[in-house]
């Protein structure tokens, strides 16, 4: 296997093998970070720390779930002293997880200039890349005190040498693919015709790629690969294909998914026989008025409920939780 990017196709062999008896499984991932408009152009300043505090009522309903969230930490948290006495706690007793998020426009050194190419981090001079990496790993194991086990590139920015950052620090799991997904449009990465199942991006097979979870659903999921990258300028097209049942590209998260696509989704993905089921959100919209899919109380009793609906259809399906470190050790005894 040659140096491989994360945005490369993987070929079959490989594709990561879990040792028998580990089923099909889920995380949950929370891309935990600061509060900006997500309206309004990307600066180093305007954001906040307000939801923070409420962490703690989403970890507590984690675990009165079993679950054991992977919050992915980006720099204004991993410095922020309230965020380390909720998680520092929690992470120490394995009941929940941490890995790296860097938004590099928050993220010192600020060497590049501001804009939308160099939000994605992967785009940026591969020292810089390692130098801002290497700071927030850093932030991240002396404020909270732990070793972050996986990676995601805000915004999805992965480039062609993150990689080899990640496999200098040992961090075992990259979870930035989308895929589905093309970013390529504003600068970032596609991840268009990457698969849903995991896969090693390196020969040594230490660097394992986690995607998040999208699937297509509708009679014409077959084409979706190439249908739906057609349809992408004309929308109303795309939604009244959503509408009518016939092609719908269902990501697994609260945000604008409906528990009734999520339930379609998640169908779907066992089906498909996706071993590993990876659910994501941001942290911000634990709090109201933060993003655009928490504007209220009720928006926010919404958000719970997704994530208890899904849970009990997940373990209607015998699907269970698992954490970064099981599947890293399912991965070794296979």
């Amino acid at each position: 296997m040659a140096d491989r990017r994360i945005t490369d196709r993987p070929d079959a062999e490989d594709m990561v093998q879990f040792a028998p008896g580990f089923g099909q499984r889920f995380i949950v991932t929370v891309d935990t970070e600061e509060e900006f408009d997500w309206r309004r152009p990307l600066d180093r300043t305007s954001h906040g720390l307000k939801h923070v505090p409420l962490l703690a009522k989403f970890q507590e309903f984690c675990e009165g779930q079993a679950v054991a969230p992977v919050y992915l930490v980006d720099y204004p948290i991993a410095t922020c002293p309230r965020a380390a006495e909720v998680l520092r706690e929690p992470l120490a007793s394995g009941r929940a997880e941490v890995g790296v998020q860097l938004h590099p426009w928050v993220s010192p050194p600020f060497d590049e200039d501001l804009s939308e190419f160099n939000s994605f981090s992967g785009n940026l001079p591969a020292t810089l890349e390692r130098e801002k990496f290497a700071r927030l790993y850093e932030a991240i194991t002396a404020n909270l005190g732990a070793a972050p086990l996986s990676y995601r590139a805000g915004r999805y920015g992965v480039g062609p040498n993150t990689h080899r950052v990640l496999k200098e620090f040992g961090v075992p799991i990259d979870t930035s693919a989308r895929s589905l997904f093309d970013y390529s449009a504003t600068g970032g990465a596609n991840f268009r015709d990457l698969p849903l199942k995991p896969w090693w991006i390196d020969e040594e097979r230490s660097l394992m790629e986690l995607p998040l979870t999208t699937v297509f659903w509708g009679p014409l999921r077959g084409a979706g690969s190439w249908l739906y990258p057609r349809l992408w300028r004309a929308p109303r097209i795309r939604g009244a294909m959503s509408r009518f049942g016939l092609l719908e590209r269902i990501p697994m998260t609260p945000e604008g998914v409906s528990i009734g696509e999520a339930i379609r989704g998640a169908d779907i993905a066992l089906d498909l026989g996706l071993p590993v089921i990876v659910l994501s959100f941001h942290s911000p919209s634990l709090g109201t008025g933060y993003t655009p899919y928490v504007r209220s109380e009720d928006d926010l009793d919404a958000l719970y409920d997704w994530w208890r609906r899904i849970f009990a259809h997940l373990a209607s399906r015998n699907v269970r939780p698992t954490s970064n470190r099981e599947i890293m050790d399912a991965a070794a005894l296979a």
